[in-house]
């Protein structure tokens, strides 16, 4: 991952992240598929006709003197920023909303909109296991899927991420690597953690 501030932790280290821990290190990062953006890319398609719309009811309208060239251009333009404008949020949604895998704790951050963000952190040992599931042509063909994430606390799903498959044996691997298996974990013989 590549840095993204000048933060630093105490030890000098760069902070990938505002609720980084100084002793935690970001392991694996991902996002969901693009497909999430399909609607602000259809509202961002329906923005690029306002222009051309516009200046072909101006030419039916005014036969005898038809749009210039250069209104056309302007128009066009216009059309453009307009796309941006109607196509920012679902990007930003997009960008923003990131699945972070520590040494620690796994992280899912959701930004809706421009005034809210939910975060949420599991503790790594509290994750039973990680599978994922692909339902479906749409899935198939695009490349995504749902990962469910068993806990002791109850299932996690995380919908929509890109090539599941190769996210969920990254994270496995990553696990593995920091030493978090279900083995770790005290319950008791309900299937209740102990304190």
């Amino acid at each position: 991952m590549k840095k993204r501030s000048a933060k630093l932790t105490a030890d000098g280290k760069p902070k990938y992240f505002d609720d980084q821990f100084d002793d935690e290190e970001v392991l694996y990062v991902f996002r969901k598929h693009p497909i999430v953006m399909r609607k602000g890319l259809i509202w961002g398609s329906i923005g690029l006709l306002v222009g051309p719309v516009y200046t072909l009811v101006m030419t039916f309208m005014h036969p005898d003197s038809p749009p210039s060239l250069t209104f056309f251009y302007l128009s066009f333009l216009a059309s453009l920023v307009v796309s941006g404008i109607l196509f920012f949020p679902a990007w930003m949604s997009w960008f923003f909303s990131v699945f972070i895998l520590t040494d620690q704790r796994f992280i899912q951050i959701t930004q809706k909109g421009f005034f809210h963000r939910s975060v949420s952190d599991i503790p790594l040992n509290l994750i039973q296991s990680i599978n994922y599931q692909i339902s479906g042509v749409e899935q198939t063909l695009l490349g995504f899927g749902t990962i469910v994430m068993q806990t002791f606390l109850g299932n996690t799903d995380l919908h929509y991420i890109h090539h599941p498959a190769k996210v969920q044996r990254r994270l496995v691997e990553h696990m593995r690597e920091a030493g978090v298996t279900p083995a770790n974990i005290p319950v008791n013989h309900e299937g209740i953690l102990h304190e």
